[in-house]
């Protein structure tokens, strides 16, 4: 079985009752040899409380364990081995986080003072760890989805395009700050703005029936409905260079069309 090891002091006082880092190691690696296995590593950590949190990313704000998490990532690890479990977390929120690190990789916890515990062992504590991964989880996508969105409204605000499918009439390339005109909708965009200034009195199925007549043709290459006229219709302001997002009004970046 392939371990690695982890060890941890927080403070002289620790060192002193006993958990100095050069025992811990010791012992680590007395423990693997009696059991067969196979210690590749042992990650260290010195002067780092075992409660502290970035609380930014929601991650264990230790270097040493963020290096043993790259580990587990780059290799096929079974077991991470500490002296006792306080090594990894020392707060609830602290070994919330690690039991989700370790259980992505598949690995477990071999405590050599708590000889039976496992990560994987059923506790009346796991369904509170349980749910609160979950939260931590729902937290994180809806903090990246609050971080996409003030990115995209900064873009709009400042004229630029802030993603999603482009309006009829324009294309949209990976990297670039504005929309550029598709010809072909362009043409049909303005042919719409022509009838509603030749015939103000049309409804919107017979500007639909002669887009139709005159061979334009939505997105899709389908034949156009009142609801795609009325749709160019609304967007006027934005075919004539101010761009919309929301509630964000700004002079466009992109090519009026009308």
């Amino acid at each position: 079985m392939n371990v690695i090891g982890y060890v941890r002091v927080s403070t002289q006082g620790q060192a002193k009752d006993g958990y100095s880092l050069s025992y811990q190691q010791d012992e680590i690696h007395l423990y693997c040899e009696r059991q067969g296995w196979n210690l590749l590593h042992v990650f260290t950590d010195e002067g780092i409380s075992g409660a502290k949190v970035d609380e930014d990313t929601l991650e264990v704000d230790r270097i040493g364990f963020q290096s043993m998490l790259a580990d587990l990532s780059a290799h096929t690890i079974d077991a991470v081995v500490v002296l006792n479990t306080s090594r990894l977390w020392r707060s609830d929120i602290v070994k919330v986080l690690v039991h989700r690190e370790f259980k992505k990789h598949g690995v477990d916890v071999k405590s050599i003072e708590q000889p039976t515990y496992s990560i994987y062992k059923k506790d009346p504590s796991d369904f509170l760890i349980n749910g609160l991964m979950e939260l931590l989880d729902a937290y994180q996508r809806l903090e990246i989805s609050m971080k996409l969105s003030r990115g995209r409204n900064k873009k709009a605000q400042q004229g630029g395009y802030a993603g999603g499918r482009a309006a009829y009439g324009y294309k949209a390339k990976k990297g670039q700050k504005a929309i550029e005109i598709n010809l072909d909708e362009a043409q049909a965009v303005q042919r719409v703005f022509e009838l509603k200034e030749l015939f103000p009195d049309w409804s919107l199925s017979q500007m639909a029936y002669q887009m139709n007549y005159d061979r334009f043709t939505t997105a899709q290459g389908k034949k156009f409905t009142k609801v795609q006229v009325k749709r160019i219709l609304d967007r006027k302001e934005f075919y004539q260079g101010l761009y919309l997002y929301g509630d964000i009004k700004a002079d466009g970046l992109h090519q009026a069309i009308i």
